[in-house]
């Protein structure tokens, strides 16, 4: 019971976190779109889908003469899985018949527009503003070197973009193999289609002797959204495809390691199969004896795929992560809140139309194209390079003294080994251009600083001084900076080896290394609020930080900041405050650990942490358990900031204290990293919710799953700071992370349970069997952690790293608890309509029984006997002589030509008559003992037994009514758990049968063959186990002396069951019950060849 309540309780605390509106900052896209249908060749298999060319503006064109002038870059967007409003006419019976559906209906092309308007938009306004904050590079393991590291991005465009788009029916292509196919297929032909309208409009062109420049396209650069991203690379590597026709593909919100929700056996297997083909693209192709044949396939293919991070509740960043089907030389997974000018997290639709990630990749799609050649650029590092300078942000590697041990393409090479390192002397290099240099003569006196931190308020046109060998001591060897001040404009940060008005002044041998441009742009937040024209604003939001470690000021003696002097503006209220603090530090200082157990303590009191002045500007606090588990609210307040004897608070209180430390401390910012999907930058945190979109305790995590907070607070004020832990998101996150690992444990707990029914005499419930296996120490133990030992065995097997044993280990356990609880819960909803409807059934009969003499039941006599005129002809006598012939007939038959759904709906049919029958007979014979009893009482005391409870002829006898009633029991208790396993195998098959009734008037293809096939397997398993099986052997050698029978096979199932929730695969559960089906269905042929009964006596087991 405990179980059940926590099931209902982490459900609905769950929904309630997940169905919580969230803001994402987005800022919405406009545009006037037209679409231009392409017209469709015939033949073509899939002519239910559509293919069309997007044209922004909202003059009216006339289609055949824009086509003529179709010159630009080929881009086709693929959407993902179906439109939510069609998903809720279908659903409600409205989807052809309503007004409203018809109007409303969203077409799948349509999320082309936002991406294509702004694409438009920065063709014709040319590149983003140019600015000189670090920019992120690859590194050597991804295939970085001089040429790719020395290339400049473009200052025009050389080519637009032409959007194309895939009309795709908004089918649900999550939910089913087949329809994923389909839609592979449609856009290999969609390609073929886009590449030959380009000749076609140069052929029309020439014909009518216009002239004709630049080269024709040959590749198609594919933009998928959701699974329109997998359905890009499925095409990639489809073998009708031309040659080169894919070099690039950008994917939004796209599952590449497996489906969102793994249900359908031939979606996983479609799945694994493709991913096979990717790892096999990138290898050598090779003979059987070794010897070369060729390169690899896809060397010249770039993915890149872009997350939406942790409000992305549909596709989590863990399963859009590229690891290990895409090498780090030819890709990478980045979050929408790493991204340079985005910054943000944003839900699965979002990420289509949010203005901030769209124009981002729109500029970066058009820096593609190669100016000489009109066409994108051919080598793989140069494109993979460009999406790095555009998408990634310089901060990891800014920071590597923090990330080193959880990025290892992160790499660091120190200033004094520039001159060996050829790549990273480009990156050193961080000269402020001519363009904005501005000499020292504007510059007034120098400041010379004796303290620790540095502090900037205005643009007053100074040149500070930092000793470093003075500040830099006592291990305070990093020096932090942060401003919202732009660099080489507004600021520049050097380096000299001694002191000197400029730079002529150093001897010869010694430089001034400038290190300006080493400064990371974060997002600033909202710009600082104005009390008042001419009043003081409050602090300005840093928009830069700058990280300089003791190996990059080795060997100087001194470093500057040199501030821009500001242009006075008479009568206009002042800008927003400038504001910049350095500070040298010792990054121990400020670390803090929280333990696993504090932060758990967190969900019931705050954890309070107090800040004094002169702290460090840098806090670093380490989170034991990762944010993507365990979001943490970290509430911050100023508690002070150096004005409590400047009089100010003598006629103000805590509220206006607040107010005027808001005036001098700049707000603080807050660099969250994870291993899984990177980095999140939260600004502005006084009262943020830290979490980030991570996997942790999962059998494929690896490394630490520790989460690193950076926090940047001024130095100057003194600060209370808690965290909390909110129980309901932290549930939605445990549910929305581990759902698909506990759906392979419900199926584990099931097969358990069988077990025991098998093994155990008399057969206990199913509910009981679940029950026995919760017991502590044994059985639960050994069911519980026998198979999490299994996956590290294999893990060693197969040389894969170990995922981390105590949250691992502790997490599989809890989810193993909660899949018993929804099992239970599912057992016990059965058990009572079972119940309930036998009760009822036998109350009625008893009653039908008394009335039967009754002249008012005449009409049903007559009813009866016409019934029974009915049930003996010969057609029907057959088949109640064979009961099992229409059950397998029909289900066998829309498991293969229907949908596997509708067979196994069979099958429960047939289990609940089944049941229902059992129970009846069970309750019946339970009454009779009962009034035997009675009659035995009566007899006693002289009295007569009425004669509603005189036996009838053929009833059972006193001596076997007892043991009628017990196997009618046991077998119900057998069926019962077989329905319950066969109703969460019907279950897993919803989503498919949804997509299927979607399609119902549109073309339909048969099932998928392992569907079909693994379906057929359970509805053997459900007709042919029967209780003679319990007791058979199996043909198999003797396991320990012991003959192997089908409660040994259970055992296997669910280990395996188990095994595939850990890898996130529940779908192969029905692999194991296929081979149960299989096996079920042997045994029962066997039984038959050798003459045993197919019910055979069973021994009476009586309880006692």
């Amino acid at each position: 019971m405990v179980l059940v309540v926590a099931v209902i309780w982490v459900g609905v605390a769950a929904l309630y976190g997940l169905l919580k509106p969230i803001s994402n900052g987005c800022i919405m896209t406009y545009m006037y779109p037209t679409y231009i249908p392409i017209s469709t060749t015939e033949g073509v298999s899939s002519a239910k889908y559509g293919l069309y060319l997007y044209h922004e503006g909202w003059k009216k064109i006339d289609f055949k003469e824009h086509l003529k002038k179709l010159n630009g870059i080929p881009v086709l967007f693929i959407p993902g899985n179906g439109d939510r409003k069609e998903l809720i006419c279908m659903l409600f019976g409205l989807r052809m018949a309503s007004k409203w559906c018809t109007v409303h209906k969203f077409l799948s092309f349509f999320q082309v527009r936002s991406l294509a308007a702004e694409s438009d938009k920065a063709y014709h306004g040319g590149p983003l503003e140019r600015t000189f904050y670090r920019e992120a590079y690859l590194a050597s393991e991804e295939g970085g070197n001089v040429d790719v590291a020395d290339f400049q991005l473009p200052n025009q465009y050389a080519n637009r973009l032409d959007w194309f788009a895939v009309d795709l029916e908004g089918e649900h292509s999550a939910m089913d193999g087949r329809i994923l196919e389909e839609h592979t297929e449609y856009v290999v032909y969609a390609i073929h289609r886009i590449l030959d309208q380009y000749k076609e409009s140069r052929d029309a062109r020439e014909s009518e002797g216009a002239a004709t420049t630049g080269s024709l396209p040959k590749s198609v650069i594919l933009i998928g959204h959701s699974m329109g991203g997998f359905v890009a690379r499925a095409a990639t590597i489809h073998p009708r495809l031309r040659k080169l026709a894919v070099e690039t593909i950008l994917t939004l919100s796209s599952p590449h390691q497996s489906p969102p929700v793994a249900l359908q056996p031939s979606l996983g297997q479609y799945y694994e199969s493709i991913n096979q083909e990717w790892r096999k693209g990138y290898e050598v192709q090779t003979t059987r004896t070794g010897h070369y044949v060729s390169g690899p396939k896809l060397s010249r293919v770039v993915v890149v795929s872009i997350s939406g991070g942790y409000n992305d509740y549909q596709v989590r960043s863990k399963l859009e992560s590229l690891d290990g089907i895409v090498p780090p030389t030819h890709g990478f997974m980045i979050s929408s809140t790493s991204m340079k000018n985005v910054w943000l997290s944003m839900e699965h639709q979002a990420i289509l139309w949010c203005n901030q990630l769209v124009v981002q990749v729109s500029h970066t799609l058009l820096s593609l194209v190669d100016s000489r050649t009109g066409q994108p650029f051919p080598d793989t590092q140069r494109r993979l390079s460009i999406f790095t300078k555009m998408l990634r942000s310089g901060i990891l590697q800014s920071f590597n003294w923090k990330m080193q041990s959880q990025y290892s393409w992160s790499t660091h090479v120190p200033v004094k080994d520039v001159k060996d390192t050829a790549v990273s002397q480009v990156h050193t290099s961080s000269d402020c251009p001519s363009s904005v240099h501005w000499s020292d003569d504007v510059l007034e006196r120098d400041l010379y600083i004796q303290t620790t931190t540095v502090t900037v308020l205005a643009m007053d046109g100074r040149r500070r001084w930092l000793d470093i060998q003075k500040l830099g001591s006592n291990g305070k060897g990093h020096f932090i900076f942060v401003t919202n001040l732009a660099p080489c404009s507004g600021v520049r940060v050097h380096l000299w080896p001694q002191k000197g008005k400029s730079s002529s002044d150093v001897p010869a041998g010694k430089r001034v290394l400038e290190v300006t441009s080493k400064m990371v742009q974060i997002p600033a937040g909202p710009a600082p609020r104005q009390v008042e024209p001419g009043s003081q604003t409050e602090q300005a939001p840093p928009s830069a930080v700058l990280h300089l470690g003791p190996e990059e000021i080795h060997g100087f003696r001194f470093l500057t900041i040199s501030v821009a002097p500001s242009p006075t503006i008479s009568g206009r209220p002042p800008p927003a405050t400038s504001m910049a603090v350095g500070q040298f530090f010792n990054p121990d200082e400020g670390e803090t650990e929280f333990s696993p157990v504090s932060i758990l303590l967190s969900t019931h009191s705050h954890k309070d942490i107090f800040l004094k002045e002169d702290h460090p500007l840098v806090f670093n606090l380490s989170f034991a358990i990762s944010l993507g588990l365990f979001p943490v609210t970290f509430s911050l307040k100023t508690a002070d900031c150096g004005i409590k004897d400047s009089g100010l608070l003598d006629e103000a209180g805590d509220t206006d204290n607040t107010k005027l430390c808001k005036l001098r401390c700049f707000p603080p910012v807050a660099l969250a990293w994870d291993p899984t999907s990177g980095l999140h930058v939260f600004p502005n945190v006084y009262s943020e919710t830290l979490v980030v979109d991570s996997s942790p305790a999962l059998w494929t995590s690896t490394g630490t799953e520790k989460t690193t907070v950076l926090l940047l607070l001024d130095p100057h004020c003194s600060y209370k700071a808690s965290i909390s832990v909110s129980v309901t998101t932290a549930a939605s996150r445990f549910l929305l992370l581990y759902c698909s690992q506990m759906v392979g444990f419900s199926v584990a707990v099931i097969f358990f349970a069988l077990m025991r029914q098998a093994h155990a005499r008399p057969t206990p419930s199913i509910l009981k069997a679940v029950e026995s296996n919760l017991r502590i120490p044994f059985p639960f133990l050994p069911f519980a952690v026998i198979p999490i030992l299994f996956s590290l065995f294999f893990s060693f097997l197969t040389s894969q790293p170990f995922p981390p044993f105590s949250s691992f280990t502790i997490v599989s356990i809890i989810c193993y608890l909660l899949a018993n609880g929804f099992v239970i819960l599912l057992i016990l909803v059965s058990q009572l309509v079972f119940y309930v409807a036998a009760y009822l059934h036998v109350f009625i009969k008893r009653r039908w029984q008394l009335w039967e003499g009754n002249f008012n039941f005449l009409f049903l006599h007559w009813f009866m006997n016409l019934s029974s005129r009915f049930f003996s002809l010969k057609l029907v006598r057959v088949l109640r002589a064979n009961p099992l012939f229409v059950p397998i007939s029909a289900a066998i038959l829309l498991s293969t030509f229907v949908h596997p759904t509708l067979g196994l709906c069979i099958l429960l049919l047939s289990h609940a008559l089944c049941c229902h029958n059992l129970l009846c007979n069970s309750l019946t014979a339970s009454l009779r003992n009962h009034a035997r009893k009675k009659e035995s009482d009566y007899k006693t005391e002289g009295n007569y037994l009425s004669p509603q409870f005189t036996s009838k002829p053929g009833s059972p006898s006193k001596e076997n009514s007892s043991s009628y009633g017990q196997t009618q029991e046991d077998i119900f208790h057998h069926r019962h758990g077989l329905l319950v396993l066969h109703l969460l195998a019907a279950l897993m098959f919803v989503p498919s049968l949804v997509s299927w009734l979607q399609r119902i008037g549109m073309h339909q293809s048969f099932p998928r063959l392992l569907d079909s096939f693994l379906c057929i397997c359970l509805i053997l398993h459900g007709i042919f186990s029967s209780e003679s099986l319990l007791n058979s052997s199996l043909p198999f050698p003797r396991i320990l002396g012991q003959e192997v029978r089908l409660s040994f096979i259970y055992l296997i199932a669910g280990v395996y069951s188990y095994l595939s929730g850990l890898a996130l695969a529940p779908y192969k559960a029905f692999y194991a019950m296929g081979a149960i089906g299989i096996s079920s269905f042997a045994l029962s042929i066997l039984q038959v060849w050798t003459g045993a009964p197919r019910f055979g006596r069973r021994r009476h087991w009586h309880r006692h």
